[in-house]
Parts: structure tokens; sequence; C-alpha cells
């Protein structure tokens, strides 16, 4: 039987994911990080809730030195971005933090014989995100054959899909966007000017939903 770990923000691309993968990989840990993101607490405790529904274990990363060496608006005293864009993609750019969070869970996967990682990359992000494609994911695969006994194989399964997909598979599987915590800002409720607040509200105005746009923001 397969045994999965995901890599788990509480974001909507996470959250999907573990829902479309949970038995299929068979997962049953997911890794947060705490990298001093200015959602940090409101991603652990989303992600912590989103655990507790699936029934897996979860634990936190703290990685206080990345913090001192991220010098963009999701750490930084800076404005965040609020257009979707390559400068948008800059502003909020974090040190190789895919790589360094898929290599950590490798270590995990290694450790104690995993089977697969899954990421929440998508076809969307992929655009201004180099570290969102199947590329970088495949680059990744080849490393852990590498550097790894265990030779773990990342998943992910959103990678052809954009927002508005996602959105719909998350309504079409029953999963729990109540728990989704998108949003780069933090706080009680979603802020809706951020990147990353946009692309969720677009995707669920496009799905024509009105419940979780009232709820979430």
């Amino acid at each position: 039987m397969s045994k999965g770990i995901i890599l788990l923000s509480g974001g909507l691309d996470s959250l999907v994911s573990l829902g479309l993968g949970v038995k299929e990989y068979g997962i049953r840990l997911a890794l947060t990080f705490d990298y001093g993101q200015k959602s940090a607490k409101d991603e652990v405790e989303a992600s912590r809730k989103i655990c507790d529904y699936y029934g897996i274990e979860h634990k936190v990363i703290k990685l206080d030195w990345l913090r001192e060496i991220t010098h963009t608006a999701l750490v930084a005293d800076k404005e965040l971005p609020s257009e979707m864009s390559e400068n948008s993609a800059k502003s909020v750019w974090v040190p190789n933090r895919n790589g360094l969070f898929l290599n950590i869970a490798g270590s995990f996967a290694d450790g104690e014989d995993y089977d697969y990682i899954l990421i929440g990359a998508n076809k969307e992000e992929a655009g201004t995100f180099p570290d969102n494609t199947q590329k970088f994911i495949d680059q990744i695969n080849a490393e852990f054959e590498l550097s790894t006994q265990k030779k773990s194989k990342i998943v992910a399964p959103l990678i052809n899909f954009n927002k508005n997909d996602i959105v719909k598979l998350a309504f079409e599987n029953n999963i729990p966007l109540e728990y989704v915590k998108s949003c780069y800002a933090g706080g009680e409720k979603h802020c809706g000017k951020c990147e990353s607040c946009m692309r969720l509200k677009n995707a669920l105005m496009a799905n024509n939903d009105t419940h979780y746009i009232k709820e979430l923001f």
C-alpha cells in the first residue's frame, strides 16, 4: 500500500491536491513551513484544520534562517503585489522555496519510507513561477534518483489545471473550501487585494460561487 506526504500551506492548491490525492497516494503526513511569512500563523492553523478533517498527521517545520535571507514582500515590510505578472512573482519570491521544501520532504520520505510527495503546483502559477512547472518537478525527481535510497516520486495533481478548474474540482469532489487560507497578508479574513486573493476570488466568481466569497473575504 502506498504512503504519501503532502506540502500543505492551507491554500487552495495544496488543499485540493490533498482532497484529490489522499486515497490514491495514501497521504499520511502533511508538512507546513513557517519561514516568517506574514501569513504563517494563519497557514499553520488552516493546515491543522485540514489535517484534522482528513485524519492525517501534521508537522510544522520552522525555517527561521530563511526569513533572514528573504527580502521580498511575503516576509519583509513591503507592499504586497495586487497584480498577476512576472514582476509580482519577483516581489513575493522566497529563495529556492519549493526546491527547499521538496528536499526536506524528500528527507522525510527517504527516512520514513514514503512513496510519494504531493505538491500543489498548477498550470496558472507555472506561467509566472518557474518552480511550479512540470520541468522543475522532473528535475527534482531526477535529483532524488541520486540523493535518496527510497527514490520517492513527486506528484502534482493540478499541474494541468488553472485556478478556475481547481475550484471546479473542489466543488465536484466536496473538498472543504471553508478551510482555505490563501491570503499573503494574513488575518481573520482574506484581504481580497493581494495576488493570491485575486486568483482565488476570480476562480470562485468564474464558478458562480457566492457562498465562499462571502465566507472567506
